[in-house]
């Protein structure tokens, strides 16, 4: 089930229509120490210089505008010299910046010129002297009306449409807009210093025992009372849930994108949500935090927030995962399909278009997998350079500690223009680079990255769960869909035994043929981009034209694999407990999505990408059934992270994982493969992973009659006891016994109730 995505394309349309610390931007006369690299690209200090560099192969004249201020005219403009390498470059003393003005924080954009519009004397912003055609033959796209952002700035001044400029289309090409100056407008890159802010110390834990928490920074505490009201919706309130989500059981928070994105102008809790970018998967920039997740959203402040941020989840032994999104940019795609003339150009277009962006054949518009307008190049070397540079800069000056890259099977791409061909093996795409130059955490943990990739895109060869390069984890579609099928389809879409106890066990015919391990396998039931786990229990279908705040949202896939169980509130609660065990309780890396834990709810949106909304937000008032859930999905991680056997760092031998049917038995390949059968059951040698436990048994009936297990026989000395039963009769505060407190059991055959998981210890 791919992701629906084509709601970008109305975002798109939209476009072109330590805490206390106060921070700060340096300013020229307080410059960086001295040994910045100087062939680093982006606006730097340099001792008492400040240097601007940016790449572009085709351009024939740049020039570097810099401002005083994030808006109106320019200070002072310089040109900048090429090198054989094509990066185009001038420095500039501390003193002569000052002399034209700029005293405090330094804002900076390019302008470029190139064959298809090439300089001429007579040009001055906003007149079309020079012009020949807004794309040639080789795809240039250059126009020196756009102020154009830098790829490599560490922070930028402010989204391209702002609400004092809600209107994108001077930022056009063609003939309405090309000649419309975005100088005094466009978001400008900003010059920081390098400053002392700590990340804390990166937990080693193995991705084997982590639990991912997926959650939108701003909706993690947007609507917390607990949370200072200056700080709610922040980096720095984030910080303050560290030690809530790690007595919850999390030990990984992922943040939905973090990097600049066009949100200035949301809306929050008003009347409209066109354009808006609550997820936050249009990339304006790949260096700099975005400003509007900081409480201090001045110069610098973003930056040195989102590090004490981290420092928080460290102190918290809690790892900061970000999702990335380097398969395409806010630039998007062709305004209309029938023209290949408009397009936004603020940055990578029009600085190097066939370098920063995958196009036909014809070099006419962008080869798109994405569903999002184009391709960001990533065969390129230089555009693949941006990526692994930016990934860097968030992993060694930021502190993150690993990445979820979002359409990745993008990264896989050998083919520049014309074409998409996806490869595992070559050594020289994004994919494998990144890995090569910063490499996994190993399998019992220590130093490493954390690569997890959404394996997928949009188009032949794009689909490609289980074959990931080594190194690279996944989200596991397969899992989600198989239990999701087995869960809410019975007797419609039918689920094979043997295909359950794949996915349960790790699921190796994904990952185990390549050397890569149970770990590598992400598993999930829902993500942010879908139903919640409570809305895949409750809803038939998806209702995304719902009144604000709960919508309107469009796009969002039909194909949901849900049911609402019949319409009875404690049946979808039932399934909720199932689907939140399965993660619990099954080999690989569960995660969970923010808000699941109390049974958070959309009210069947499944895809509230625009909601900035009180709907969208997690909220902090709970029910007491919400209460009841939170318990158990407390409880049930702390038994995931209290028992080794079920985190393991290999596939299982028959030794370690023994299959059952109800009636005890190992199941045939009759069993196996009869999809009419609809129980099945497992036990987990405790002495071989140094389990607690000398055994640990799960059972689950798929069925919605009951179903009796016969129960194996307990290692010598011990006795079962029960953890839990997910069944409606033992909901409750504890229905997940606490350690020693677990239920006995006689070993007599145990009925099990329709559609349950049942959870034994041998103690």
């Amino acid at each position: 089930m791919l992701p629906a995505r084509h709601w970008i394309a109305v975002f798109v349309a939209a476009l072109v229509m330590a805490f206390a610390a106060p921070a700060s931007a340096a300013p020229p006369d307080a410059p960086a120490p001295e040994g910045i690299d100087q062939r680093a690209l982006g606006g730097r200090y340099s001792g008492s210089n400040v240097t601007f560099r940016v790449y572009s192969a085709a351009a024939t004249r740049m020039r570097v505008d810099v401002y005083a201020a994030a808006t109106g005219a320019p200070s002072v403009t310089y040109p900048l010299t090429a090198d054989a390498d094509h990066v185009w470059s001038v420095t500039v003393s501390v003193a002569a910046l000052r002399a034209a003005g700029v005293t405090g924080t330094v804002y900076y954009g390019y302008r470029a010129w190139g064959p298809n519009w090439p300089y001429t004397a007579s040009w001055t912003p906003g007149s079309s002297a020079g012009f020949v055609s807004d794309v040639d033959s080789s795809g240039n796209r250059f126009n020196p009306n756009k102020l154009l952002l830098d790829p490599y700035a560490r922070e930028i001044s402010h989204d391209p449409l702002t609400p004092a400029n809600p209107d994108g289309t001077g930022y056009g090409s063609g003939a309405a807009n090309r000649a419309t100056d975005t100088g005094p407008t466009a978001p400008k890159g900003v010059v920081l210093a390098e400053d002392g802010t700590g990340t804390g110390t990166k937990p080693a834990r193995a991705l084997k025992d982590d639990v991912v928490y997926e959650v939108n920074v701003r909706g993690l505490t947007q609507a917390d009372p607990s949370v200072p009201a200056a700080y709610r919706g922040t980096y720095r309130g984030a910080g303050l849930k560290a030690q809530r989500l790690r007595e919850l059981g999390v030990t990984a928070v992922e943040f939905l994108p973090l990097q600049e994105t066009q949100n200035d102008t949301n809306d929050v809790d008003a009347t409209g949500t066109d354009g808006d970018n609550y997820w936050g998967y249009m990339t304006v920039n790949y260096f700099a935090p975005d400003r509007r997740y900081a409480a201090d959203r001045s110069p610098g402040g973003p930056t040195k927030e989102f590090k004490a941020m981290v420092a928080a989840f460290h102190a918290a032994g809690i790892k900061v995962l970000v999702d990335v999104v380097y398969n395409h940019t806010a630039e998007g795609g062709p305004w209309s399909e029938a023209d290949t003339s408009t397009y936004s150009v603020y940055s990578w277009r029009g600085l190097d278009n066939p370098t920063y962006y995958s196009l036909t054949a014809d070099r006419q518009r962008p080869w798109d997998n994405t569903g999002v307008g184009g391709n960001y190049n990533t065969a390129n070397p230089v555009a693949q350079d941006l990526i692994v540079d930016s990934v860097a800069y968030w992993k060694d000056k930021l502190g993150v500690d690993g990445f979820r890259f979002d359409l990745a099977s993008v990264l896989g791409n050998t083919c520049q223009h014309g074409c998409f061909t996806y490869s595992k093996t070559n050594s020289g795409t994004a994919l494998n680079r990144l890995t090569a130059e910063m490499p996994p955490r190993p399998a019992g943990g220590g130093s490493g990255v954390d690569w997890i990739a959404e394996p997928w895109a949009i188009g032949d060869g794009t689909y490609q769960v289980g074959n990931f390069p080594s190194g690279w984890a996944e989200w596991n579609g397969i899992y989600r869909d198989s239990l999701r099928r087995d869960q809410n389809k019975l007797g419609v879409a039918p689920i094979t035994p043997g295909e359950l106890a794949t996915r349960f066990a790790g699921s190796s015919d994904l990952y185990g043929d390549d050397g890569r391990k149970p770990y590598h396998s992400v598993n999930f039931m829902v993500a942010h981009d879908g139903f919640t786990l409570a809305d895949l229990y409750s809803c038939n279908g998806k209702n995304n034209s719902q009144p604000w705040p709960y919508g309107p949202s469009d796009g969002g896939s039909d194909d949901n694999i849900s049911w609402d169980q019949g319409g009875v509130a404690a049946a979808q609660r039932k399934a909720t407990r199932n689907g939140f065990a399965f993660l619990a309780l099954s080999a690989g890396t569960p995660m969970i999505t923010g808000g699941d834990e109390y049974l958070r709810r959309i009210n069947c949106n499944n895809n509230p990408y625009n909601l900035d909304s009180s709907a969208n937000w997690l909220g902090h008032s709970p029910t007491a059934d919400q209460s009841t859930f939170h318990t158990f999905a407390q409880r049930m991680l702390a038994f995931r992270a209290a028992h080794p056997a079920l985190r393991p760092a290999n596939f299982p031998t028959a030794a370690q994982l023994q299959w059952f049917t109800p009636s005890g038995t190992t199941p045939d390949a009759a069993y196996w493969n009869d999809p009419g059968n609809h129980a099945l059951a497992w036990r987990l040698d405790g002495a071989a992973a140094g389990d607690p436990a000398a055994a640990i048994y799960v059972a689950y009936n798929g069925w919605s009659g009951e179903v009796t297990f016969t129960l194996p026989s307990p290692p010598s000395g011990t006795t079962w006891h029960r953890v839990t039963d997910t069944s409606t009769w033992a909901e409750g505060p504890d229905q997940v016994r606490q350690p020693g407190a677990e239920d006995p059991l006689d070993g007599t055959p145990y009925g099990l109730g329709g559609r349950a998981v049942l959870v034994l210890a041998a103690r």
